[in-house]
């Protein structure tokens, strides 16, 4: 589950940045693609978050030790 959690929070915030560049940028192809990136890391992040707590509702723990 700590992976999982990391990996979450690693999403966000490359998602973060990716929409920093995008708003930085001046070039439009790369506005364009920044803000592609951003909105996929976002779902992405999206989709482990309902991972973890599909996790959690079974009742489910990480195999790993703490």
């Amino acid at each position: 589950m700590r992976d999982m959690k990391a990996h979450l929070e690693k999403l966000r915030t490359d998602a973060a940045e990716c929409a920093l560049i995008r708003d930085l940028a001046t070039d439009p192809v790369k506005r364009e693609l920044f803000a592609r990136l951003a909105d996929h890391l976002g779902t992405l992040a999206i989709e482990v978050e309902a991972a973890i707590a599909a996790t959690l509702d079974r009742g489910g723990t990480s195999s790993r030790a703490p």
